[in-house]
Formats: C-alpha cells, structure tokens, sequence
C-alpha cells in the first residue's frame, strides 16, 4: 500500500535546533519565575508545580525551591513533561505578544502542504507538549500551518527511544506501521520506529555525522520520495 501518513519530529527535523535553543529555552529561562508566580494561582500552573514536586519526590517544595528546579532542567535539557506543559503555556504568551514566530525550514513547509494535498496524513511526534507543538505550527513563520495536521504526540505516549511508544501512536494513527513514515533526526529515535516496524528517513540539516547510520537520509524535504521508501 505504501506510506498513508508521515509522523513527524520538530526540533532538527521541521525546524532549526536554534531556534528551540537561543530563542524558546532562553525565554522560558528568563521569564519562567515572573510567569510561575504571576499565574500561581491557575490551576494549571498549579497542577504543573505540584507535578515538579511529585517528580523530585519533595512534597513540600517550596514555589521558589520549584522554580529553581525548573530552571535547572532547562539548563540540563531535561525532557521531564511538567516542564514542557510550562514552557508551552510561556510560549503561548510569547507567540501571542509577538515576540518571535515559530521557525519551520521553507522545504519543510512545502512539502507538508504537499503531502496534505495528495491526501497523506501528517502527525507531529516531539518531546515539546502538544500545546507547544501546536503553538509553533499555529504562529509560524509560513503562518497557520495547524490544519496541516491530523494529530499530535508527545512524552505522554512514551520516550521518543523506545519502540512502544511508536506502537502506541501506530494504534491512534489506525494504519499498519510499514504504511507511516517516520522523520528524524536523532538516530535512537529513528531505531525505535523502525523497531516497531515504521518506515524511517533521517534529516541531516546541520552537518551530523552520516558514517553507520542505518537509516535512509536526506539533507532536505525536497528529496524525500514516499514512493520508495
């Protein structure tokens, strides 16, 4: 039957690894003690700190004490979801004041549109939350590219290194897993698509090293042909 749908990373893959290290993490750096005790009393802020306590297993972790914890993560890129649930609520502030755009790569951009016209089903796989995904489909640089997609998947599905969090998504897209492509570019990642029998291609945007790498690799979007992988 061939590829029905793409599954998507963001980070490297649709979008610069620059644009999520030197503008959204230091915002969420900077701003994250002023947005943490402005919206304190939110329940989902509040829920969201409550979470950084159960993470560290200190129940009385103070709001300072958690913010700081937030901000080490984010300095060690940890992947840890309340986190990412308070990032995607500083960047949506972000987005809607303004003040910076979500960066998608003009091939990536063209193909997507392209895709979603000859009728595939396009899904997003990050390890940002869903909310932050669809903010920087929503407010990118190429303008609302949000009805492009069919769905969206995040850590709440599973590690993007193991093999059943791929089987997971295989279940919610409903397609046989040799019929969805998946799009990456960390190799671990892509090893636990294909181990769950995906179809994988790998995105070498920014020079990495090819040698070993046993998955099919493209530079661009350009010259990722569907019909032959």
């Amino acid at each position: 039957m061939g590829i029905k749908a793409i599954l998507t990373d963001i980070e490297g893959t649709t979008t610069s690894l620059s644009f999520v290290k030197d503008v959204l993490f230091p915002y969420a750096d900077q701003y994250m003690h002023e947005f943490v005790v402005a919206h304190r009393t939110d329940p989902a802020v509040a829920k969201l700190v409550d979470d950084v306590r159960m993470e560290v297993g200190k129940p009385n972790l103070s709001l300072l004490e958690a913010i700081a914890q937030l901000r080490e993560w984010i300095a060690e890129d940890k992947k840890i979801t309340p986190l990412k649930a308070i990032q995607g609520l500083m960047w949506e502030e972000g987005y809607r004041k303004g003040a910076f755009t979500g960066h998608v790569y003009e091939d990536a951009v063209r193909n997507l549109r392209l895709w979603h016209q000859q009728g595939l089903s396009l899904f997003v796989y990050s390890s940002g939350s869903v909310h932050a995904q669809k903010l920087l489909f929503g407010y990118s640089d190429a303008g609302d590219m949000t009805p492009l997609f069919s769905g969206y998947f995040d850590t709440h599905i599973g590690h993007k290194r193991e093999a059943q969090a791929y089987q997971r998504i295989v279940v919610e897209v409903g397609l046989p897993a040799d019929n969805i492509l998946f799009l990456s570019d960390i190799r671990e990642e892509l090893d636990a698509a294909r181990q769950a029998g995906l179809k994988t291609c790998c995105l070498v945007r920014e020079n990495q090293p090819t040698d070993g790498l046993q998955h099919p690799w493209v530079t661009s979007f350009d010259t990722i042909d569907t019909s032959r992988v």
